[in-house]
C-alpha cells in the first residue's frame, strides 16, 4: 500500500507540474524620454524565454525597424514575430536574443512623423544613437557591443536599416534589409510641404545607393566590417534599388548577400524574411554557440 500511495503522489505531482504553463517569451512595450525629439518614444521589446530566470546572462540584440505608416506594434501584430522567434529558438535555428521595435511613424504620412533619418524639426538618428540605443542598453541585459548588435527592417526600416549601417558601422555587425527603400527622387517642387514630402527628401539626401557609389577606400574599409543582406521580392516596385545597391557593393568589393525570391511588398513576403533575417544575424554575432 505504502508503494502504491508513493506512485500516486509522484503521479499527482507530475501531472500538477506538466499543467503549470510552458514559460514563454515575453513582448513589452517600454518608452524612451526623448529630449532631442521632446516626447516619449514608445518601444516594443522581444524578450525571450527564461529571460527572468537569471539576472546575469546576457543576449546579444536586434533591432527591427518598421515601415513607412507603420509603428511599433507592426512586427508583433502583422509580422507575428513572437511566434516566429519563439519557434526559431526552440528549434536551434537562432540563438536566444533581444529585440528592440522603436516606433518611428504613424498610418496618417502628411501630418505625422515617419522616418530614421534627421528632418527639419525631428532629429530621429540623433535621437536614435544619442538617446534610445544607450537607454535600452542600459535597462536590459545587453551584449552591447557591435559583435553583438545587428539591425534589420522593411522598406523604409530597411532603407534605415543600411544607412543607419553606412554612417555607424562601427555600432552593427550585420544589417538585413528586406524590401528597403534606398533611394529616392528629388521631391517635386509642387508637392505640398508636408511630413511625406520630409520623409521623401530626407531619403534622397541619405540615399544608400549613392553613398556606396562615393565611398572612399577608408569607407569601403569600414562598410567590409557589416555583413550585408538584400532581400527584395521580383514584383516587388523597390526592386531595382536593391539590385542597384548590390552591384554597386561588387564594384566596390564589398561582400554582400541579395536574395530576390517570388512576392511583392506586403507582409506575407517580410513574415518569411524575418526568418533568414534572424538567422543571419545569428550567424554574424560570432560567438560559436550561435552557428
Amino acid at each position: 500500500m505504502k508503494r502504491i500511495a508513493v506512485i500516486l503522489i509522484l503521479s499527482l505531482a507530475a501531472m500538477a507540474a506538466m499543467a503549470q504553463p510552458l514559460q514563454r517569451s515575453q513582448i513589452i512595450t517600454d518608452s524612451v524620454s526623448s529630449k532631442l525629439l521632446g516626447e516619449d518614444v514608445k518601444v516594443n521589446v522581444y524578450l525571450p524565454q527564461g529571460y527572468d530566470a537569471s539576472a546575469e546572462k546576457l543576449y546579444p540584440v536586434v533591432y527591427l525597424l518598421h515601415g513607412l505608416s507603420d509603428t511599433y506594434e507592426a512586427w508583433k501584430n502583422n509580422g507575428h514575430m513572437q511566434e516566429v522567434v519563439d519557434e526559431l529558438i526552440a528549434s536551434g535555428a537562432i540563438s536566444k536574443m533581444v529585440i528592440f521595435m522603436p516606433n518611428a511613424g504613424g498610418p496618417d504620412v502628411n501630418n505625422m512623423w515617419n522616418g530614421y533619418f534627421n528632418m527639419p524639426g525631428r532629429p530621429y538618428e540623433d535621437f536614435f544613437f544619442g538617446e534610445l540605443v544607450p537607454t535600452l542598453e542600459s535597462r536590459y541585459r545587453i551584449k552591447a557591443d557591435k559583435q553583438h548588435r545587428a539591425i534589420m527592417g522593411l522598406s523604409m526600416g530597411g532603407g534605415g536599416s543600411t544607412v543607419y549601417s553606412q554612417r555607424h558601422p562601427d555600432m552593427f555587425s550585420s544589417c538585413f534589409a528586406m524590401s528597403p527603400w534606398l533611394d529616392q527622387d528629388e521631391p517635386a517642387a509642387d508637392m505640398p510641404k508636408d511630413k511625406l514630402y520630409l520623409v521623401c527628401k530626407a531619403v534622397h539626401d541619405h540615399s544608400a545607393n549613392k553613398f556606396v557609389e562615393n565611398a572612399d577606400e577608408q569607407t569601403v574599409a569600414a562598410l567590409k566590417t557589416v555583413k550585408w543582406f538584400f532581400d527584395c521580392g521580383d514584383d516587388d516596385f523597390l526592386l531595382d534599388l536593391s539590385m542597384d545597391i548590390y552591384q554597386k557593393m561588387r564594384n566596390k568589393g564589398i561582400p554582400a548577400e541579395l536574395r530576390i525570391r517570388d512576392g511583392w511588398h506586403c507582409w506575407e513576403y517580410w513574415h518569411h524574411s524575418i526568418r533568414t533575417a534572424l538567422q543571419f544575424a545569428t550567424w554574424n554575432f560570432g560567438d560559436p554557440e550561435n552557428r
